[in-house]
């Protein structure tokens, strides 16, 4: 260990850190961009897109670099090494939503024979060190990694100098010249912050922070309608938490709209409080510590107020490029999001340049595209490969308390494209036999499936409102990937007794009832 430690000490290899005399940067700034460059490739962010596109490089038998920074959250939160998805995404997400569900299984068990004593209380301080330490051993095991595959790590803010240089700049100030015939781009976003809101920054916290908290925050107002907002909202519920949602207008924009229903459905029905079509205007610290809130009614224009422990805002993120110097390299953006603009082969305006992930403009901001695009892009660049991304039909899960799987169109967004008089949609209510011992509510457990309505019924989307959500669509991705019909899924045989078993016993369609080509169940 001591070894390991001192061989990451001295990632820095050769280069001279120096702290710039005079304005203007480090003397040579320019001589990155002519002669022999230092790498063949340099990744700017240690994100999971970052270290896949560095890692398979590396494999590759090119000389790579990584350069990540993570500037603190407004609230001082900081982490290692591994991006939004190891750090404040995915990954804690995940397993602070699977402490929910336990509690919801403890509520369960005496109906299945187990004398539990109700009701259990759940230790805020206790998870959230079982969760960080796991984050914690997850940074460090991508350092190795990348030791391991002699990747160079710099822990510096990188900002470009010219097309083929990059100036990293370390917490003490500490400047180094870093040169690459290659670069890509995998910063990733950040959360935003309302900041025309009084108080939004100075009492706020985001996602970036949720998951570091030492407390519990007690009682909580989560402001947004996006995944991000409903997954942290449902486990604080979960968890038994004074939770509530202010919501501007619909949730889960950009989803299957009646799916979205019905998971705040669920949510409302199981203790989280919502306000809908509010917008906060301001927020004061009270004498006493509590966050007082105050919101306007979108609807009837009447004013309201709130108190909480802890507002969490949950209103979109913003790409991470400010820091980049993107002018200076000639790297284009889009005016609107200021995300980078790519083209199929993940080539910015500068052919030599990439830029992956959620920093990019219109990709979906999912780990695993990411992760996929970074593998292809290294092979595309250094292993003779031509395969592209292909980013139609990624499968995606939303982990509210009854989780959301989806692959493929939206019903809205199928009948867009092909008019309703060519749209059938197969869909049913379902009760998992789990459910059906502790006499669970599943009004919410749905499936439908998004199909051409002429034979033999293309799918076009598959969505699931249910218990493993995640499990189920990603078995049934493959088949969509591959462009499986309505028919075919009616032909296989289904896993007696699963929820995913629902999917192929679809038969009544919203347009006229039963299926004319299939009978039976």
């Amino acid at each position: 260990m001591a070894a390991m430690a001192a061989a990451l000490r001295g990632l820095g290899g050769r280069f001279r850190w120096r702290t710039p005399a005079v304005a203007g940067g480090v003397r040579g700034a320019a001589q990155g961009a002519v002669g022999q460059r230092d790498y063949d490739l340099l990744v700017i962010g240690g994100g999971s897109g970052g270290l896949a596109c560095a890692k398979e490089a590396a494999q590759l038998g090119r000389k790579v670099a990584v350069v990540d920074y993570v500037e603190p959250s407004p609230r001082g939160t900081r982490w290692g090494l591994g991006g939004t998805c190891v750090n404040v995404g995915c990954i804690p997400k995940k397993l602070m939503h699977q402490a929910a569900l336990l509690g919801d299984l403890i509520r369960d068990a005496p109906h299945y024979g187990w004398e539990v004593a109700q009701p259990v209380p759940h230790d805020w301080r206790k998870m959230a060190e079982a969760v960080q330490n796991h984050v914690k051993s997850l940074n460090w095991g991508h350092r190795v990694q990348l030791h391991d595959r002699k990747v160079k790590y710099f822990n510096v803010k990188a900002g470009f100098v010219d097309e083929h240089t990059v100036r990293g700049v370390a917490k003490g100030g500490k400047e180094i010249l870093l040169s690459a015939d290659h670069i890509v781009i995998a910063t990733g976003g950040r959360p935003r912050y309302p900041a025309h809101i009084e108080g939004a920054l100075e009492y706020g916290i985001t996602s970036d922070d949720i998951f570091w908290l030492k407390e519990s925050p007690g009682k909580t107002l989560v402001v947004g309608a996006s995944y991000v907002a409903l997954e942290c909202a449902g486990f604080l519920t979960g968890i038994g938490l004074d939770t509530t949602v202010m919501m501007r207008s619909i949730p889960l924009r950009g989803f299957d709209q009646q799916m979205s229903s019905l998971v705040t459905e669920h949510m409302a029905s199981h203790g989280t409080r919502f306000l809908r079509g509010c917008t906060p205007s301001q927020v004061r610290r009270l004498p006493d510590g509590q966050l007082q809130v105050t919101w306007e009614d979108r609807t009837t224009g009447k004013e309201g107020t709130g108190t909480f422990d802890t507002v969490l805002w949950a209103v979109g993120r913003v790409p991470d490029t400010r820091s980049l110097n993107l002018e200076k390299a000639g790297v284009d953006t889009s005016p609107s999001t200021q995300k980078i603009l790519v083209d199929s082969r993940e080539a910015t305006s500068v052919p030599h340049i990439y830029a992956i992930g959620d920093v990019v403009e219109g990709r979906p901001e999912l780990t695993p595209t990411a992760v996929m695009a970074g593998r292809l892009l290294a092979q595309r660049l250094f292993g003779g490969s031509s395969d592209l991304m292909d980013y139609d039909k990624v499968p995606t899960t939303v982990f509210t308390p009854l989780e959301y799987g989806c692959v493929g169109l939206s019903e809205e967004e199928a009948v867009a494209h092909h008019g309703q008089e060519r749209v059938e949609v197969y869909h049913a209510h379902y009760k998992p036999l789990e459910f059906t011992v502790p006499g669970r509510d599943a009004s919410q457990c749905y499936v439908k499936m998004v199909c051409l309505r002429e034979p033999p019924q293309l799918v076009l989307g598959l969505h699931f409102l249910g218990p493993n959500a995640g499990e189920v669509t990603q078995g049934f991705a493959l088949g969509i990937k591959c462009g499986a019909s309505y028919v075919q899924v009616m032909q296989t045989v289904g896993i007696h007794p699963t929820c995913s078993e629902e999917v192929v016993k679809l038969r009544i369609s919203k347009r006229s009832g039963l299926d004319p080509t299939v009978t039976g169940c």
